[in-house]
């Protein structure tokens, strides 16, 4: 594992890339398998860079950030910090309600449907380390990082909190369980936010 976290530079790449043909894919394909293989956090631009044999540079201007990279890789049709802000700026006393409408906002808005269809291809295509990292460590580490206390570091509070979103997402969106379907969004949002903030403050 090198300094900044990541797992070892596989062998057999360095260097820039001659060009840039074929640069991007190459980017994308070596970070989904490092992502895929360490996880978010274990995986750094520099070790993306050395598998794809291109310099970090070009990572940086094709994709900007590690997270931004992530949502390509993943095809997200949103800026996950977008809505990450939102649930930053949460008093904590708010925090279980910020969150399910930050997320109700994405889903039932026109990138609704590439979220959607992201979920039906990881689903498809059996591949759960790369949802799984992008739950917990790109989308719920910062909620668990506020709510962390020595007596307890909050990861059993935001897995709930993850199975909460995803059971709701598959029943309103890809299973299209009525009247959670059509319900509307403040409905769901009066009856989810009490459960949401129990699991990240009340007894489990």
């Amino acid at each position: 594992m090198t300094a900044n976290g990541a797992t070892g530079d596989r062998p057999g790449r360095s260097g820039r890339r001659p060009g840039q043909s074929g640069a991007r894919e190459a980017i994308l394909a070596a970070a989904r398998a490092r992502f895929a293989e360490a996880g978010f956090d274990k995986t750094s631009i520099r070790a993306v860079a050395a598998d794809a044999g291109v310099d970090p540079a070009l990572v940086h201007h094709y994709f900007g950030t590690k997270q931004q990279l992530f949502g390509a890789v993943v095809q997200l049709p949103v800026d996950p910090e977008l809505t990450l802000s939102a649930v930053d700026a949460a008093p904590l006393d708010r925090l279980g309600e910020t969150i399910i409408r930050a997320v109700l906002s994405v889903w039932d808005s026109p990138a609704g449907d590439g979220v959607v269809a992201m979920v039906r291809s990881i689903i498809a295509g059996g591949d759960t380390s790369l949802a799984r990292s992008f739950i917990l460590e790109v989308v719920l580490e910062r909620v668990r990082q506020r709510i962390a206390t020595p007596e307890d570091d909050g990861r059993l509070r935001v897995a709930l909190v993850g199975s909460q979103m995803i059971g709701l997402l598959m029943a309103r969106k890809i299973v299209g369980i009525e009247p959670m379907a059509s319900a509307p969004a403040e409905e769901l949002i009066s009856a989810i936010a009490p459960t949401l903030q129990r699991y990240l403050f009340g007894e489990i």
